[in-house]
């Protein structure tokens, strides 16, 4: 469910037209409703019933400060893969023993900051990395907290570049490999080891998958018991899939259940971490149509404002901001980048006239975060709705914040 609905032909926001803000802040513009936000995470805090949970956010998904900002007031905590993040999530005040830092190839900079900002953990995912945050905790003279990233070798998500379970991805160790991580662990001064985690994957829809990894979970948990080793929490990562054109999706309060049934015997702490079940239905992308060619709709908005219809070939609905009674026709929606690659949607039927707004859909997930400056091309504004208002949350780039960090340096040749 969102909250972007049509009121008397006119598509909405909460209570704001879309059209009045186009005519304040322009297109390409990305609209963010918080009320849909807070129902998202309202959905997955109020599931957990037996379990002390914690809903990490997986700041990839949507980075935006003031986003994080309202997260952070509804309860979540943040799962990071950046030194970047960590910059963020501290400014949007994160409490850090409620951040997670993921990813397979941290450096040591990003490390450092990790435990300067006291973070509850770092997920390691390989024997080089473990080997290097015990050195660099030595180093500062502190010791860092570590979760150990398994690989369950389940194979779900809904393409290949989002599948993360598998032997054959980069992602984690084996479970053989966990267990000998966390004796390294026992025997460091510098390391503390507080939990294991895994991630199998993106826009999951199937249970199957995350209750294979939990029970291969619950299994390793119980094997590290009988070696006295006690942890603070079990992740399971995050991976719950979204509706975009139709599918047929999980509830988190299914997901969650099927957890507490499984791990109904253990005391540890469940953390989660959610990204595009809590962002994606909370955004649409606002672009004006600027030429009809052919069967072409040639857009404000292209590639590099949303990479993923180009990137993964995903389908985003197609909504007019001003319905029409005219009558529709089939076209494929496309921007100006010079590349064949460039399109938004293909094939959808709608009646569109030069000058329209259009709303494209389940963008407020690896929406503007994966977006870029390709053919220089300034970013796009990004606009937070709450009931009847709204408030600029990112400014639109323009031409002279494309150049800031070169002009100058060409002095030099």
């Amino acid at each position: 469910m969102d909250h972007f609905n049509y009121k008397d032909g006119e598509l909405f926001s909460e209570e704001v037209s879309l059209q009045c803000i186009a005519e304040k802040f322009g297109t390409p513009s990305y609209i963010y409703s918080k009320a849909t936000l807070e129902r998202h995470v309202k959905a997955y805090i109020d599931s957990f019933k037996s379990m002390n949970g914690l809903v990490c956010f997986s700041v990839k998904a949507l980075s935006n400060i003031s986003i994080l900002k309202n997260l952070k007031n509804l309860g979540c905590g943040f799962d990071i893969v950046s030194g970047g993040e960590l910059h963020r999530v501290i400014l949007a005040g994160a409490d850090p023993k409620k951040i997670i830092f993921s990813g397979v190839g941290k450096s040591k900079n990003e490390m450092i900051s990790g435990i300067k900002n006291n973070i509850l953990s770092f997920n390691i995912e390989s024997e080089s990395e473990l080997d290097r945050l015990n050195d660099v905790a030595a180093e500062m003279k502190k010791i860092a907290p570590v979760a150990i990233r398994f690989n369950p070798n389940v194979d779900a998500g809904a393409h290949e570049f989002t599948k993360t379970g598998r032997k054959s991805d980069k992602f984690g160790v084996s479970i053989e490999t966990t267990k000998h991580l966390a004796k390294k662990c026992i025997n460091s001064n510098n390391l503390q080891l507080v939990g294991i985690t895994c991630h199998i994957g993106s826009q999951i829809m199937e249970l199957n998958g995350f209750e294979d990894a939990a029970q291969q979970a619950l299994t390793l948990v119980q094997d590290l018991e009988k070696l006295n080793i006690k942890l603070d929490f079990i992740d399971m990562g995050g991976g719950l899939g979204v509706n975009y054109v139709g599918e047929e999706t999980i509830e988190p309060f299914e997901l969650i259940q099927g957890y507490e049934k499984i791990f109904s015997d253990r005391n540890e702490r469940l953390i989660l971490e959610p990204g595009r079940s809590i962002s994606a239905n909370a955004g649409i992308m606002l672009t004006k149509i600027e030429y009809k060619k052919r069967n072409f709709l040639i857009a404000d908005a292209a590639m590099n404002d949303l990479l993923r219809p180009a990137l993964y070939d995903a389908n985003h609905e197609i909504w007019p901001v001003m319905k029409s009674n005219k009558p529709t026709s089939n076209y494929n929606l496309v921007g100006p980048i010079c590349e064949t690659g460039d399109f938004l949607a293909k094939d959808i039927k709608i009646s569109a006239e030069e000058g329209d707004l259009l709303a494209i859909r389940t963008v407020g997930a690896y929406g503007s975060v994966m977006s870029s400056n390709y053919n220089s091309r300034p970013r796009a504004a990004e606009i937070l709705v709450d009931k009847d208002k709204f408030c600029l949350i990112r400014k639109r780039e323009d031409y002279s914040s494309l150049t800031a960090d070169e002009e100058g340096l060409d002095d030099q040749i």
